[in-house]
């Protein structure tokens, strides 16, 4: 796909990885729907660094778990830009709860983490379907987590909804083809502010722990994931996959050497 005129969508823009897609999209030519929740100041952040790039953006305000949310930031981004090209499905929530602490797990948890981080997915594609299948050359990109496969994460519920999300990725390729190509990114831990606010004064330990785990010695920065999620944009016979981008975190630990 050819960047430049393309019109893209990205949800939960306001920071992480949804930041860094969006100003990485606007910066290849794209016209950018910024939505965001809650965090108007950090939305318009990023607004502003697009703008004063030569960009053009726009922010809109939106629960994707909502369904009418999502129709109303689609109806947005048409009535704005005429069309949509691409749609990032990178809203997301969490709870960070021990593993074993099992009655931690409470129904509002598991309500507000598979609300954002699975219906959120479906609402906005469904909404958006009709518009990317119009251009006959759509393209949506989830993001889901290597905690899908590894079962390991902030959470239970949150393992769970990446889980879902993976599934409904090929699900949705199977559905939308051949207008519209589906993938997913799943990262592996991100040196970020989420995950900054989920560890607390833990987050450095943590995060050089996992990258003294991790093939490539690192742990993923927001705009490794973008550029992962740019990649999925722009090639153009690849649908229905899932691309890990952990600095090869979940293959284990590296061949010792004399052995094999």
């Amino acid at each position: 796909m050819e960047l430049t005129e393309k019109v893209a969508l990205v949800t939960g823009a306001s920071r992480g990885i949804g930041a860094a897609t969006a100003q990485l999209l606007a910066a290849n030519g794209c016209k950018v729907i910024l939505n965001y929740r809650t965090s108007s100041a950090e939305a318009e952040s990023v607004h502003s660094g697009i703008v004063e790039s030569d960009g053009q953006a726009v922010t809109v305000a939106g629960d994707v778990s909502k369904d009418e949310d999502c129709r109303r930031i689609i109806d947005a981004a048409i009535g704005e830009f005429g069309r949509l090209d691409i749609l990032v499905n990178n809203a997301g929530t969490t709870r960070f709860i021990d593993f074993p602490d099992l009655e931690a797990v409470t129904d509002e948890a598991w309500d507000s983490i598979m609300a954002t981080n699975v219906k959120g997915v479906f609402n906005c594609s469904r909404a958006a379907a009709p518009h990317l299948r119009a251009t006959n050359d759509g393209v949506i990109v989830n993001v889901a987590s290597i905690a899908a496969f590894i079962g390991a994460g902030s959470s239970i519920p949150y393992c769970a909804s990446k889980a879902a999300v993976v599934n409904l990725t090929t699900a949705l390729a199977r559905t939308l083809c051949p207008e519209i190509r589906v993938n997913a990114v799943a990262p592996g831990v991100i040196d970020g502010e989420w995950l900054k606010r989920g560890l607390g004064e833990n987050f450095e330990t943590v995060v050089q722990a996992k990258a003294d785990e991790a093939l490539l010695q690192k742990v993923c920065k927001p705009e490794d994931v973008a550029k992962a999620i740019l990649g999925l944009i722009e090639s153009d016979l690849i649908t229905g996959q899932t691309l890990t981008v952990d600095g090869g975190a979940s293959l284990g630990p590296p061949v010792q050497q004399g052995i094999r």
